[in-house]
């Protein structure tokens, strides 16, 4: 098995019918393939290659090849090496869940509220299959050691005071599927968020230990967990119900047992974690709510012309299905979905037959849309990231292009701090780390994230930053800077020629988020040499610009509903 992988590749089911036009190869094969790789890549503890890859699933190198080709052109895994790692555009499959169902826009103000009430990490937790996976998070802020779960996370239903709470709604077949699998994992050991057990259970006893755990959480509308999902933990959770009174999702509070017992989480927060239930069945059915729909994903393109046959149409058919399931809250009927990922009616029927049976859709009335198991696929994972971490293979790339150091920094004040960096093996090349802090009026960087500033704001940082001459070129008048700083924002790049340092030439780009807001910004820094600083900004700013391009399209599918972690 390869390397820092746990659960075994799903076997492969009997493909759908093809419809005309499709080879039977192009059934439903490759897409429940490549979801199975996608899962390997993302749950490995370990960069996977190509080989681990075929010994895992038992597909021939060649289907694995084509695969991993396709994934990595679709830009959902991407090459360090001779490495596969996940890609933060993964997440999109997450993203379209959590838009789709409505969590991303109920969860969020009232899981951060109720965490600064409480002074304790809070989550969100619905069913997956017979198991509890996390779908949002909330930390209470400045805590150096917060607690708590990625969103994406899966925990066994038994061991979680949540999952007692959404088991009062299981059917019979969801018992069978949880009785399964804790025949083939006794120790939890395909639960990576939390501790594995040290020693199997009897299985009665589990179920009959949970059956009164359900039952009581079912008439009591709370359940404790003391020191189920890990040794030293406390966590409470209460159910948000729908119209009908069914638990659809759990709020869970977590604790370490030197602030609170038990007990006394239950009795210090349960009424103000029951009010925030409320405030989340409301925001998920009130009759007034506004949908949030995150920017459409590009609709299905066929590359085949372009790599031949190491490109499998019927895979990337399948993934932008499951995309443009998240285009709408509540999902898409058949003929939405086929219209939102430009495919055929019968391609994208087949495709959503093949996403249910796999697990990764559900159906409701008429409607598709993606299933809590979609964040399986790199979520927990990618959702850490943070910009130094996206720009960094960015960075790099640049850097091997241009055969210049690169840089990314944010503005703190009156400073740029640099938080990641590529540099470039030669003589000349600047010797700045990350965590270097330098005036923002004398850098290229600090310009451009200056000038994104309204025009109050950019002259208080001016004046914050007392500017002085660094050398003899530096600009140092209030009224100098802020006319730089206005032809800066009007041209969208900044160029710094020995300001900083003599000898040092700089060139710089924002990077925005979503919202447009420059959140950082790039740079190429290198040696003053002979040739005019205009020839640098002709050379090198269509790389840059470039370099920006791609750091902010992985940022808008990491951060879709969160403001960009700096750091």
């Amino acid at each position: 098995m390869a390397p820092g992988v746990s659960r075994a590749a799903p076997t492969a089911s009997a493909p759908a019918s093809p419809s005309p036009g499709d080879s039977p190869a192009e059934a439903a094969g490759p897409l429940e393939r490549g979801l199975a790789v996608l899962r390997l890549v993302a749950e490995a503890t370990h960069p996977l290659r190509p080989g681990d890859l075929a010994r895992a699933t038992g597909l021939a190198r060649s289907t694995v090849d084509r695969i991993t080709a396709t994934l990595t052109h679709l830009d959902y895994l991407r090459t360090v090496g001779r490495d596969l790692v996940p890609a933060p555009r993964l997440m999109e499959f997450g993203n379209a869940y959590l838009h789709a169902s409505g969590m991303s826009r109920a969860l969020r103000p009232s899981l951060e509220r109720l965490a600064r009430a409480l002074d304790e990490s809070v989550s969100a937790i619905v069913l997956d299959g017979c198991d509890a996976r996390i779908v949002g998070t909330a930390v209470p802020p400045g805590r150096m050691i917060p607690l708590g779960f990625r969103v994406g996370d899966l925990l066994p239903a038994e061991r979680c005071a949540a999952g007692a709470v959404l088991a009062a709604g299981w059917q019979p077949d969801t018992y069978e599927a949880w009785r399964a699998r804790r025949a083939a994992d006794p120790l939890d050991e395909n639960f990576p968020a939390v501790p594995a057990r040290r020693a199997a259970v009897p299985p009665e006893r589990t179920e009959t230990d949970f059956a009164a755990w359900t039952a009581a959480a079912d008439a009591h509308g709370w359940a404790l967990d003391d020191q189920l999902v890990a040794p030293g933990l406390v966590a409470l959770a209460v159910p948000v119900r729908d119209p009908d009174g069914r638990p659809v999702c759990a709020i869970s509070a977590l604790a370490h047992t030197s602030r609170h017992s038990g007990d006394e989480l239950r009795e210090y927060a349960l009424a103000t974690m029951t009010e925030a239930a409320g405030r989340i069945a409301d925001a998920l059915y009130g009759a007034s709510e506004e949908a949030v729909v995150p920017p459409a994903a590009p609709a299905y393109t066929d590359a085949k012309p372009e790599l031949g046959p190491s490109f499998l149409q019927a895979l990337a058919r399948g993934l932008a299905v499951l995309t443009a399931l998240g285009r709408q809250r509540g999902g898409l009927t058949l003929a939405e979905a086929a219209e939102a990922a430009g495919l055929s009616y019968p391609s994208t029927r087949r495709n959503l037959l093949t996403l249910r049976q796999l697990g990764y859709a559900e159906q409701s009335g008429r409607r598709y849309l993606p299933s809590p198991r979609v964040l399986e696929l790199g979520y927990a994972r990618l959702s850490t990231l943070t910009l130094a971490d996206i720009a960094q293979p960015h960075l790099t790339a640049l850097a091997g292009r241009v055969r210049e150091s690169a840089s990314l920094a944010v503005l703190d004040g009156a400073e740029v701090h640099y938080v990641s960096r590529a540099a470039a093996e030669q003589i000349t090349s600047a010797r700045i780390a990350p965590g270097t802090r330098l005036p923002a009026y004398a850098t290229s960087m600090g310009r451009v994230l200056l000038a994104d500033l309204p025009g109050a704001e950019r002259l208080e940082r001016i004046d914050a930053s007392r500017p002085r001459a660094l050398t003899p070129h530096t600009l140092t008048s209030r009224h100098a800077l802020a006319a730089e700083l206005d032809r800066v924002a009007r041209e969208g790049h900044a160029l710094v020629e020995q300001e900083l340092e003599a000898g040092l030439r700089s060139l710089a780009v924002p990077v925005r988020d979503r919202s447009g807001r420059a959140v950082g910004a790039v740079n190429i820094a290198l040696h003053a040499g002979p040739e005019p600083p205009e020839h640098t900004r002709d050379a090198l700013l269509p790389a840059l610009r470039a370099c920006a391009a791609r750091i902010e399209s992985d940022l808008a599918v990491t951060f879709t509903d969160t403001p960009v972690q700096t750091g």
